[in-house]
């Protein structure tokens, strides 16, 4: 049966032509044939109004026909004029700017009597995407472009996809210094899957694009020198060479170095003579002298900050070129125009009610005649924060509650080369907080947070109690501390201001799967878990156990280490920050107990397997920490008692005594003052703590006692033990162009101890000694109250000698007197809340002592070397260090032999 079907379509293509198509189609054979009807409309003479009468859409697969329908925008009962009319054109535009099809065609199927059209949108989709194939370029390149080009596994391919992505590729290879990156993308259709292609992402690297030479012309007043160094993401790459480069510069004639040279005895200057070398000679250790366009541009920026902090106000770039030399790399020239030198001249005050002009100029403090410094000038009004905490003017008052406050500082006067200041201040009231709200803790209890806040309702604003607030809660542990917001929301209109705190939760309980071997153990398990935000309170109710009752911000610890019969240690803690919910005053609670079975031999320094011999030690301690109001809320002041219990059974760690019971009960005081601003990895801030830790004077109570017997010498023990910690940490700045956060940290510390006596007629007693030198690892002398100090580069000493003997053996009474200092510089990797990551350089110096007749602080052993840590929250922290010991090289025992490594597990050591 022949069955016919006429239509006449008006299609577009890529340059949206569209046509007349007038066919006839059949089951078989096919035959086309016209519809006179229809081929009529666009024969008459005058245009004539037709309706729609229906709409159908063809060829869709992954769209809604409704929602393609609405975007064409043609809807049944619409209204067409034909011929002439553009409604089928647009419709057709609205279809292709979508970019999801690479076809559109409009077909009218038929004409129904007397003006009712059928209309048919038929849409060829385009191919979309199968996979993304690279080449010539590294897997881990693969990897990370994947995630920023716009081209995706089944989506639609489009131009402007694809252009994307070849320009996000080739600026990431531009930045990594292959200036002459260039990539070339190629779409084939897929020979498995029907509408769908392939995207093969070819790279030509080339060679890096380094920077040659960097040309300044027009300084007159500071040297080539001095401005490269201010251009710190753009660096000239080292040579060394007897042919310099015979680069002629574009803009202005080269300099004659010599001729500075020898100018004014010009080589009498370092500074100049480098500069005369620079053709021949120039060595950049940490330089990265790759060539970057955005780090160029900030750097142009960077000298004209510089000539304005030198007092060059007026100081320009006239012109800048940069060009390819013959090898490809880049020459850079700038003509400066320096200007005239200017100075400060008087500072005048408007406006200020609240401080006298007097104040206000010595915080300013800046007299007449000083070189004028507009950065200067903005960071003591208060406009640029200043990282080295010094007082401003804008701080002043906002610390006093003026919220409101504005401050500006113009020109009054400008007399040959000396500017005067009038320094506008618009003090406003003072503003009260109304209400704190908190937001984003999702485990984390509100009180918890809110008890940390200095900010509180129906006090002053100040900005000094957000900052502190930011670290107090930074410092609890359980927040990104990079995303603590402060949101101050000031209502001017009735003097008041409310302040939104808004955190983000991570982690911070910690597990510990850990093994060991060594000590004189063998092989070590540890399992151990710490819930830093645990609640007491819901243990009992079902509810709460998602996986465990947290958010109150208590700490519940266990630890458990074992080696089967040689060894078992068992601890428990527990801390509530806040006893009683209304002030800072921490409530710790420990119990612990170890046994140790294999003997120690102190002669020969060796371990012997004997089940029938061993130490044991189990104690409790109880400690409350209170913080104190004066001389500031940074310090505070804790009590701490406790007792150990040691036994010992054919256990040879003291020469005199192997069998027997020790008890020890003391009391410790501790006075900390703790400043820092960060717990995982603290970039300001220092942290001081003093304490004393006593036992009874029992010899001094007990009368007739005979203390040449064993078992009364050791059975109650006595000595004072004085410690003092030293911390500080300075911000050093940070790299070009890194994050504002990522700063070189200087860590300075110094650390001291002394173990007395209160019977001058018996020894210091051999517990509760230190131990120095090594990786700073609890061991087997811990479980007799030793302080355990770390030294990087050396073992375990021996003796106080600081010359290093590798044949030194012999018993050691360890010491009762160190001394430790110590200087880092760190460099965060990652601030990542789910992993802090840093790198690190050291030098320490080190000693103990066994009295004070041998005492002498400038006897020390020094070493240096490098590390990392690692602060995972799950796992807590995880360190290593590789140290050389200075005065461990000796002749036959060099650097090598010198060197030691080491590492940590869960905390700093001491």
């Amino acid at each position: 049966m022949l069955r016919i079907v006429n239509r006449i379509a008006l299609s577009i293509t890529c340059a949206l032509l569209s046509s007349i198509a007038v066919m006839a189609q059949q089951t078989t054979p096919e035959v086309t044939s016209i519809d006179p009807a229809i081929e009529e409309i666009f024969k008459q003479r005058n245009p004539k109004e037709y309706v729609i009468a229906s709409v159908t859409i063809v060829g869709n697969k992954f769209f809604d026909n409704n929602l393609l329908t609405s975007i064409a925008n043609i809807n049944v009962g619409d209204k067409v004029s034909l011929p002439g009319g553009d409604k089928f054109s647009r419709a057709i535009t609205n279809l292709w700017s979508q970019n999801y099809f690479g076809n559109v065609t409009v077909y009218i199927t038929k004409l129904e009597e007397p003006n009712k059209l059928h209309i048919e949108i038929e849409v060829q989709e385009r191919p979309r995407l199968q996979k993304v194939i690279f080449k010539d370029m590294k897997k881990g390149d693969q990897d990370e472009l994947k995630d920023k080009i716009p081209l995706v596994a089944g989506k639609i391919v489009t131009e402007n996809n694809k252009q994307i992505s070849k320009e996000i590729i080739e600026k990431f290879y531009k930045d990594k210094g292959f200036g002459n990156a260039s990539v070339t993308l190629e779409e084939t259709p897929s020979t498995s899957i029907q509408n769908a292609s392939n995207v093969t992402i070819t790279l030509t690297k080339g060679g890096k694009v380094r920077v040659n030479n960097i040309y300044i012309f027009g300084n007159e007043n500071l040297t080539d020198r001095a401005i490269k160094k201010q251009m710190s993401g753009t660096k000239e790459k080292s040579r060394f060479t007897l042919y310099p480069s015979l680069d002629t510069p574009l803009l202005a004639p080269a300099k004659k170095n010599v001729d500075h040279l020898l100018k004014n005895q010009g080589f009498l200057q370092p500074s100049v003579v480098l500069n005369a070398l620079d053709p021949y000679f120039r060595f950049k250790v940490f330089a990265n002298s790759k060539y970057n366009f955005k780090k160029y541009e900030d750097d142009r920026e960077a000298i004209i900050e510089f000539y304005n902090t030198k007092g060059y106000r007026d100081a320009h770039r006239v012109k800048d070129t940069v060009y390819s030399n013959a090898e490809g790399n880049k020459n850079i020239e700038i003509i400066l125009d320096e200007g005239r030198k200017y100075y400060f001249g008087k500072f005048t005050f408007r406006g200020n009610t609240k401080f006298t002009d007097s104040l206000l100029s010595k915080i300013i403090n800046i007299e007449p005649g000083e070189i004028y410094n507009k950065e200067i000038l903005d960071k003591r009004l208060g406009k640029q924060m200043s990282m080295d905490g010094s007082l401003d003017i804008s701080s002043l008052y906002m610390d006093d509650g003026y919220l409101f406050f504005r401050i500006d500082a113009s020109e009054t006067r400008v007399y040959n080369d000396t500017i005067d200041h009038e320094v506008s201040i618009v003090e406003g009231p003072q503003a009260t907080i109304k209400e704190i709200r908190i937001a984003g803790n999702d485990r984390t209890k509100e009180h918890v947070i809110r008890r940390e806040i200095r900010t509180i309702p129906g006090e002053k604003f100040s900005r000094q109690d957000l900052i502190r607030s930011n670290r107090e809660i930074a410092s609890l542990g359980y927040f990104n501390q990079e995303k603590i917001g402060i949101n101050p929301i000031p209502n001017q209109a009735d003097g008041t201001v409310d302040i939104n705190y808004t955190v983000e939760e991570k982690s911070s309980d910690q597990l510990e799967l850990s093994a060991g071997f060594g000590g004189g153990i063998g092989l070590t398990g540890t399992v151990g878990v710490s819930f830093n935000n645990f609640s007491i309170k819901n243990i009992l109710r079902k509810e709460s156990w998602q996986p465990l009752p947290t958010g109150d911000g208590q700490k519940l610890s266990l630890r458990v280490q074992s080696n089967g019969r040689a060894f078992r240690s068992v601890n428990f803690s527990f801390t509530e920050p806040w006893l009683g919910g209304k002030k800072r005053n921490a409530l710790t609670v420990s119990l612990y107990n170890t046994k140790f079975s294999n003997s120690y031999n102190p002669y020969t320094m060796t371990y012997e397997r004997n089940p029938s011999s061993y130490i044991s030690t189990t104690g409790a301690s109880v400690s409350l920490g209170k913080q104190l109001k004066w001389p500031d809320d940074f310090f505070s002041f804790m009590t701490s008692v406790s007792y150990s219990r040691y036994k010992l059974k054919n256990y040879s760690f003291f020469k005199d005594f192997n069998n027997g019971v020790s008890n020890d009960l003391s009391i410790k005081f501790a006075l900390q003052r703790n400043s820092i601003n960060q717990p995982q990895f603290p970039s300001s801030g220092s942290s001081f703590l003093a304490s004393v830790q006593l036992t009874p004077p029992w010899s001094l109570m007990r009368d007739n006692v005979n203390y040449s017997s064993t078992e009364e010498k050791y059975k109650l023990i006595e000595y004072h033990k004085w410690r003092f910690n030293g911390e500080w940490y300075v911000p050093l700045g940070r790299p070009h162009g890194e994050d504002k956060n990522k700063n070189f940290v200087l860590r300075l510390a110094a650390k001291y101890g002394f173990v007395g006596r209160y019977n001058s007629d018996l020894e210091v007693s051999p517990f509760g000694r230190f131990q120095v030198g090594d990786a700073g690892m609890s061991n087997q002398f811990a479980l007799i109250g030793y302080d355990i100090v770390a030294h990087r580069g050396y073992p375990v000493y021996q003796t106080s000698n600081v010359k290093y003997n590798p044949d030194q053996s012999g018993a050691s009474e360890y010491f009762t007197i160190f001394n430790k200092y110590t200087a880092e510089v760190r460099y965060p990797l990652s601030l990542n809340p789910s992993s802090v990551i840093y790198a690190l350089t050291f030098f320490e110096a080190a000693n103990g002592w066994y009295s004070f007749k041998d005492y002498n602080p400038f006897k020390l052993r020094r070493s240096v070397g490098v590390g990392m840590r690692f602060f995972l929250p799950m796992f807590g922290l995880l360190g290593f260090d590789y140290g050389i010991g200075l005065d461990r090289m000796t002749p036959g025992n060099g650097i090598k032999g010198a060197g030691k490594f080491t590492f940590m597990l869960g905390f700093e050591p001491e």
